[in-house]
C-alpha cells in the first residue's frame, strides 16, 4: 500500500504559521511611514551658514540691517526735533551729501529727553574720503576701533549745546561698498530746569545710553 503524501497539509500548515508570525501594523508605523515617505518627497532645503533673522528694516544695495529690537520704534526719516536737523549723520558737513537709512527711536521719547540709534549712508566722494574724520564737535577722547556685527567701525564721541538743549552722539563710522555707514546713537533734549515747573524727563542720559547700547547689537552687516 501507498504512503499516504502530507504535502497539502503541509504546505496549508506552513501558511498559517507565516500568517501568525506577520502581525498588523499599529497606528504609530503608519504615521511613521508617512513622515518618512513626506521627507522623502519633499526633504528640508539645506541650512548653509548662519539662519537669516526676520530683520524690522533691510537695506540690501547697502547691505545693513536691523534684528527686532523691543522698546524702541522704527522711524524711516530723522525729522525729529533736535540739534542734528535731520541731516543724514550727526555733525555731517553741508557739503557732505547723504541720506537717511532707519533710526530706532526708544520708547518715552519726548521734547525733554530722546534717545535714538541712526543709520544713514553717503556714496558723495567727499563724504567717502572723510567717513572716518571725527567732526568739530567730537570730545577730546581718542577715537577707537570697535566691532559691530564682526565688522571694524571707528568710534569717537562727540556732543552740542545750544542755550537749553544738548545733544550727545556716540558714533561709529565705517567705509563698506563705496560708500560711508554712519550710525549714531543719539541722546538729545531741553534741560529740566529751564521749565517754569521743572519737567520730569522720561529717563535719564546714563539709562538712554545704556539702551542704545542694546539696540546697536540689533545692527547686521549683512555685505
Amino acid at each position: 500500500m501507498k504512503p499516504i503524501t502530507c504535502i497539502p497539509l503541509c504546505a496549508m500548515l506552513a501558511v498559517a504559521m507565516l500568517a501568525g508570525c506577520q502581525r498588523a501594523p499599529d497606528a504609530q508605523d503608519v504615521d511613521g511611514a508617512v513622515q518618512a515617505a513626506a521627507e522623502i518627497a519633499d526633504p528640508a532645503p539645506p541650512v548653509t551658514g548662519r539662519e537669516a533673522p526676520q530683520f524690522q528694516f533691510s537695506d540690501d544695495d547697502v547691505g545693513i540691517a536691523l534684528a527686532p529690537t523691543p522698546g524702541f520704534a522704527l522711524h524711516r526719516d530723522f525729522t525729529r526735533d533736535y540739534l542734528s536737523a535731520g541731516m543724514w549723520k550727526a555733525f555731517a558737513a553741508p557739503e557732505a551729501r547723504g541720506e537717511p537709512l532707519a533710526a530706532l527711536v526708544l520708547e518715552g521719547s519726548d521734547k525733554i529727553t530722546a534717545a535714538e540709534l541712526r543709520i544713514g549712508t553717503s556714496t558723495d566722494s567727499h563724504a567717502v574720503v572723510t567717513c572716518l574724520d571725527p567732526p568739530e564737535g567730537a570730545t577730546a577722547e581718542p577715537s577707537d576701533e570697535v566691532r559691530i556685527d564682526g565688522q571694524p567701525f571707528r568710534h569717537f564721541r562727540a556732543a552740542d549745546a545750544a542755550m537749553s538743549h544738548y545733544q550727545s552722539v556716540d558714533a561709529y563710522r565705517s567705509v563698506r561698498n563705496e560708500r560711508c555707514i554712519a550710525i549714531d546713537l543719539l541722546v538729545a533734549g531741553t534741560r529740566p530746569e529751564v521749565y517754569d515747573s521743572p519737567a520730569t524727563p522720561p529717563f535719564d542720559e546714563a539709562t538712554a545710553r545704556a539702551r542704545l547700547q542694546e539696540a546697536l547689537g540689533a545692527v547686521r552687516i549683512t555685505r
